[in-house]
């Protein structure tokens, strides 16, 4: 998979900014992941996270939750990228859109989609706002405080567990992801 055709179809059909450095923070994230659990498949879990969010510009999808997944395949046949393999973890990511997690790759994005701006969350209330100032610690104990970024999807993310992974492994992977391209993802 050609990563500068995935990153100027990112830039072509996403222009919130924020969705774009979580795009980035995710493919990293996956990336890492694939490293671990299937490390062949590297670059095929990097560009379903990089390209998880191709549709939040397209469809009302905060209205009807159902189209966020099918859009972005929709997209990604168009412009002829990616496989079935990877249209099952984007689609997967959204269970309000009908599909199920069946493959590893799956479980994989539906755990590191919202551990990536959970661990944003935490960043921007350290005092310097640096990614490189988070413990692991800390993601541990806010997991434990549901008022703190309340519509993070905590169920999804310690979900991981389905994978053989601890949770307090898969909160040092992602930070450590994340650490790696904080310059590009803003932290």
């Amino acid at each position: 998979m050609d990563r500068r055709k995935a990153v100027a179809m990112l830039n072509k059909y996403v222009t919130t900014p924020h969705i774009i450095t979580h795009s980035y923070a995710v493919e990293n994230v996956m990336r890492a992941l694939a490293r671990k659990l299937e490390p062949d498949s590297e670059d095929l879990w990097g560009m379903a996270g990089l390209l998880h969010d191709l549709d939040n510009d397209l469809v009302d999808w905060q209205t009807d939750m159902s189209l966020h997944g099918p859009k972005a395949i929709e997209v990604l046949k168009e412009e002829g990228f990616g496989n079935e393999a990877m249209y099952s973890a984007i689609c997967a990511h959204n269970p309000a859109n009908g599909s199920k997690i069946e493959s590893i790759m799956d479980r994989a994005l539906y755990a590191a989609d919202p551990i990536t701006g959970f661990i944003r969350a935490i960043t921007l209330v350290y005092p310097d706002q640096k990614i490189k100032s988070v413990k692991v610690k800390s993601i541990i104990k806010r997991m434990k405080d549901t008022r703190f970024a309340a519509g993070a999807n905590r169920q999804a993310m310690k979900s991981i567990n389905h994978l053989g992974i601890e949770f307090s492994e898969f909160a040092e992977l992602s930070l450590n992801a994340m650490v790696e391209i904080a310059n590009e993802i803003g932290l």
